[in-house]
């Protein structure tokens, strides 16, 4: 089992930065694939971005390609979402999560935890 605490949301306005952290404790953070998932009110939650275990691959939807970076400290556990540019349409509450499988790479969300934590709310105002 994996816990994982995000943090780092806000209010900002459009154009904007955050930096969104995700830290993993209970077990081998450099085993998993991590990803970053929004939910905005009244949609499905979505990935939003993904890397693999070492890092080397990453994902990113197109909705954010270009203005969100995703990278990870496993020397830290912590995984991070760097968010540029913000629209209005980014708002959401982000969670992060771990793949289930170890050494596995899956842009699918059924993949990735089924016990998702609070999220950190992004509000991003026009």
């Amino acid at each position: 089992q994996v816990q994982l605490v995000e943090s780092g949301g806000g209010l900002v306005q459009a154009g904007g930065s955050l930096r969104l952290s995700c830290a993993a404790s209970g077990r081998t953070f450099s085993n998993y694939a991590m990803g970053w998932f929004r939910q905005a009110p009244g949609k499905e939650r979505e990935l939003v971005a993904a890397i693999s275990w070492r890092g080397s691959s990453t994902y990113y939807a197109g909705s954010v390609k270009g203005r969100f970076t995703i990278s990870r400290d496993n020397a830290k556990n912590t995984v991070y979402l760097q968010m540029n540019s913000l629209k209005p349409e980014d708002t959401a509450v982000y969670y992060c999560a771990a793949d289930k499988v170890a050494w596995h790479y899956s842009l699918t969300i059924n993949s990735y935890t089924d016990d998702w934590g609070q999220g950190t709310q992004v509000t991003v105002s026009s």
